[in-house]
């Protein structure tokens, strides 16, 4: 009897990973998030050179980033799903192995377009990883215990994040830009071994799977349509056109069907109850605005650099180190802090401010800004992201059921991409209707020789070289490119304060102290201890004693209450009256 109440009532902390065992887990998964942030940032401040090779349009830039960023977008839900499903290790190896054939078969592009469909099996891979490295972490570390740790995955995203583009910088100037998508292929060899050796999960209960293959279909085709039409609305044909109002309406009609679909699923890819949780409605809002400051920032501030400042991918490189550096100092001190006070409201309202100001000074950018002050301006963003983008993960993390760890996590990050993939486009294609209008009143201002040159060097659409340009063409692609870029920044500034606001709003719950390990060893602990309960109660109560108190409390425990639900059983309650 007394046994039976230990195991509903008392901690469980057998099975419970060391420091030393943590550190040795994280190796692995700490390597896999370095190939993959490596594997992305290494070509970004080579992409200008390599569409000018491979004779791409600025649409074509734009498709490059958004095919991987789309890619990942719509498979995360799915990933985090099937996290739930199956065997965690083994889907985070065979996503780091899809990752890194899409990164080498990318390698061999001749074209924009093979380019843009490896760049779609890259991010199929992406999106495992980001997702599963998330929830592998939560399995492991608990909440409040988790920003010990965030100096080791600041460092790593640091160095592939800063490192990446130096990295991509010198291996384009020296062997040339195909190679930035080899060098991955090594580590991420290194990685799936120390996954294997190092990586020990317990395994999971079994149960009947049940795999929503119409939800995830109608999903991935009601955002990929989605994101199809803010690529292409501007430049292939009219915002406002047919072929604009077939497609947003294509896309809605496919969403509702999801909706309707994930409401009756057995096993939906994302379970709509989730919304119910304010903290998860606010936080996947939150995500979708922080995404457009984290992908749209990286991608345009490296068009920045090399069209409007003239600096070579190296150069590039170099110029964007105070947004990762603040991003790195930032998620390293603060997370230390949440993880000595437990608390994260004010960091977080305090990161959303610093966002809003970054991206606000950012969108003062111009050909003419000096350098000094873009790093100012790159770092306050930089910080404010540090502050806020794992966190969101984090609060989500810590006050959903066990049983949705996966998918919800998985879905905070979809929301994450979904905001980067649809900002980058749109802001892809306002940069792009901003310079093309530029650089036609820059030339036509110009005498008639050398509007000539500018339509045989710029008319096609290609993105120049601009090294290579004449000087009077060179001076207006750098003008245009420098105030289009801070234009763009200055429309996804509200995004910023919607951050702000609903980060404001997120309830304020303190952070638990157990892994998601032992969360689901306690809620697998009930069940089973239910029987053994009632045999006890009944047995102990005598005739006329209200047993059907203790029926409503293994009830409530059998409907997924924590073990503290069951109140007190015999081992607790104070003597009776014989």
């Amino acid at each position: 009897m007394g046994r039976a109440s230990r195991t509903v009532s008392e901690p469980v902390t057998e099975g419970s990973m060391s420091h030393r065992q943590v550190l040795e887990a994280l190796s692995g998964l700490l390597l896999g998030m370095f190939v993959s942030i490596l594997a992305n940032t290494v070509v970004s401040t080579s992409l200008p050179l390599i569409l000018s090779d491979l004779k791409g349009s600025q649409s074509a830039y734009t498709w490059v980033v958004t095919a991987t960023l789309l890619a990942t977008t719509v498979s995360t839900p799915i990933w985090g799903k099937f996290a739930d499903l199956f065997n965690r290790k083994l889907l985070i190896q065979l996503a780091l192995a899809v990752f890194v054939i899409g990164s080498a078969l990318a390698g061999f592009s001749q074209d924009a377009g093979t380019l843009i469909a490896f760049r779609v099996l890259q991010g199929l891979g992406a999106g495992g990883l980001v997702a599963l490295s998330q929830i592998i972490m939560a399995d492991i570390i608990s909440p409040r215990e988790r920003g010990r740790y965030a100096g080791l995955f600041g460092a790593v995203m640091a160095l592939g994040t800063i490192g990446g583009p130096l990295l991509g910088g010198v291996v384009t100037d020296a062997f040339g830009w195909r190679w930035n998508f080899f060098i991955a292929l090594p580590v991420a060899i290194v990685a799936i071994v120390l996954l294997q050796r190092t990586l020990h999960l317990p395994a999971r209960v079994k149960r009947v799977v049940r795999i929503d293959y119409l939800g995830a279909a109608l999903i991935t085709c009601g955002v990929s349509l989605l994101l199809i039409w803010v690529t292409l609305a501007g430049t292939q044909f009219e915002w406002l056109s047919l072929t604009s109002w077939a497609m947003v309406i294509g896309a809605v009609v496919l969403l509702a069907l999801a909706i309707i679909v994930e409401f009756r699923a057995a096993e939906p890819i994302i379970p709509l109850s989730l919304f119910r949780n304010r903290t998860f409605g606010l936080g996947a809002i939150a995500s979708l605005a922080v995404g457009v400051s984290l992908f749209g920032t990286s991608v345009f501030l490296s068009q920045y650099m090399q069209l409007a400042r003239g600096a070579t991918p190296t150069q590039s490189g170099l110029l964007t180190i105070p947004m990762m550096g603040g991003l790195l100092i930032s998620s390293t001190l603060f997370g230390t802090v949440i993880s000595r006070r437990g608390t994260w409201k004010s960091i977080m309202v305090s990161g959303s401010v610093l966002m809003l100001v970054g991206t606000t000074l950012l969108g003062t950018l111009d050909v003419h800004t000096s350098l000094v002050f873009v790093g100012v301006y790159m770092f306050i963003l930089g910080a404010g992201v540090g502050m806020v983008m794992q966190n969101l993960v984090l609060v989500v993390q810590n006050t959903v059921e066990v049983r949705h760890l996966g998918v919800a996590t998985s879905s905070v990050t979809f929301f994450r991409s979904l905001g980067g993939a649809v900002g980058v486009s749109v802001m892809g294609s306002i940069l792009g209707s901003v310079v093309a209008a530029q650089i036609t009143t820059g030339v036509g201002r110009l005498s008639p020789t050398n509007q000539a040159d500018a339509g045989r060097l710029l008319g096609d659409g290609v993105i120049p070289q601009v090294n290579q340009l004449p000087d009077v063409l060179r001076i207006i692609v750098e003008a245009a490119y420098g105030s289009g870029v801070g234009t763009i920044f200055l429309i996804s500034a509200p995004l910023a304060l919607v951050t702000l606001l609903t980060v404001s709003l997120l309830p304020n719950y303190p952070l638990g102290t157990e892994t998601g390990i032992d969360r689901a060893r306690d809620t697998a602990l009930v069940p089973a201890a239910v029987p053994a309960i009632v045999a006890a109660d009944l047995a102990f109560h005598r005739e006329g004693d209200d047993v059907q108190e203790i029926l409503v409390e293994v009830s409530a425990a059998s409907a997924g209450l924590p073990p503290a639900g069951l109140a007190q059983t015999p081992a607790t309650r104070g003597p009776r009256d014989e």
